[in-house]
């Protein structure tokens, strides 16, 4: 894949676009790669990860790095990576923070964000048969199945965790199948996007100001080795479903995109902006925690509003926000592809 040569205004939007991803892939239902597929650098994603293969180890153990960066495009891919993890301690902990006292507001955005998602992949797509109509509806089923599964319970066994890394990445290369969704399912969500992200925030406070006293605290040392864990799962499966999507948008284009068309519809169900938290219970009733004290997520009662409350008309407008954020996103992957 021919690399494109890139002003100091396409870097910056590179970096916000790997933000964006990195903000996205945090909320549950969300799938980082549904901005990668919208603002129209998906298939350069997916191809660049491809690129991480032993032909690239080869330049880098001999030596030739800049052979190596120039291979697998990593000016593209490094400015992705920094603004997600900018976004792992900014934005992020900023929608935390909105979804514990705005979750209605922050789930119709997101909500609105998938509605405009899916009209944005499918007005210009043209290849309606039956077989992709078939893997329409299978996409679909596939997504809408995934979010009535019942969540498991918090596992910080390593071989789980390199485990949980190697699927809750799949957000990342397979637009509308959630990355952090599927860890809920899996139980470790809280474990390994909140306390072991604040367990490393800390860790490198600790560093800066020279206190190395965590080095003594067995449950932060844990959840640094978890997060560790972690990483090399999620970076060993970024790069085998690059490979493996690479291959199908090469060879079955239309089919693939069919079937991502029903990923993300079947994801509205688990963004639906009215639901309740219901959580696991004992046969006495008593709500289950976990080993951190927080609540077990059994999973979401959703309903359909009764009445236009206030709440609910700004829901509707945030529903609308998000829809004009991923057409103001689609026209500029569209004026992107154009100049490309």
């Amino acid at each position: 894949m021919q690399q494109k040569t890139r002003t100091v205004s396409d870097k910056f939007w590179l970096v916000l676009k790997g933000l964006a991803m990195g903000a996205a892939n945090k909320v549950p239902g969300v799938s980082g790669g549904v901005v990668a597929f919208v603002a129209g650098f998906y298939e350069e994603f997916i191809y660049s990860l491809q690129k991480i293969n032993g032909k690239a180890f080869k330049l880098l153990i001999v030596g030739r790095f800049k052979s190596f960066w120039a291979y697998i495009n990593g000016k593209f891919l490094g400015l992705l990576i920094l603004g997600m993890l900018i976004s792992y301690f900014t934005v992020s902990l900023l929608l935390d923070l909105a979804l514990d006292h705005y979750p209605l507001l922050v789930w119709s955005a997101f909500f609105g964000m998938i509605l405009g998602s899916i009209y944005y992949i499918a007005k210009d797509y043209d290849d309606w048969n039956r077989k992709n109509i078939a893997l329409l509806i299978l996409g679909t089923i596939l997504g809408v199945s995934i979010s009535l599964l019942d969540p498991a319970q918090e596992n910080d066994q390593l071989l789980f965790v390199f485990f949980c890394g190697f699927i809750g990445v799949s957000g990342m290369t397979l637009p509308g199948l959630s990355g952090s969704f599927i860890l809920i399912l899996l139980g470790n969500y809280v474990l390994l996007l909140v306390d072991s992200v604040n367990a490393l925030y800390v860790t490198l406070v600790d560093i800066i100001t020279l206190d190395f006293s965590f080095t003594s605290d067995p449950e932060q040392m844990r959840l640094l080795k978890v997060l560790l864990v972690f990483s090399a799962g999620s970076l060993t499966g970024l790069v085998t479903l690059s490979h493996l999507l690479g291959y199908l948008l090469k060879k079955y284009k239309n089919n693939t995109n069919a079937v991502i068309i029903g990923f993300i519809t079947g994801s509205l169900g688990v963004v639906w902006p009215w639901k309740t938290e219901v959580f696991k219970q004992d046969i006495n009733g008593s709500i289950l925690q976990d080993m951190n004290g927080s609540p077990i997520l059994d999973n979401y009662s959703r309903f359909i509003p009764s009445s236009l409350s206030l709440e609910n008309c700004l829901a509707i407008f945030f529903i609308s926000i998000g829809i004009l954020i991923v057409v103001a996103l689609g026209k500029y992957g569209d004026k992107t592809r154009a100049s490309g």
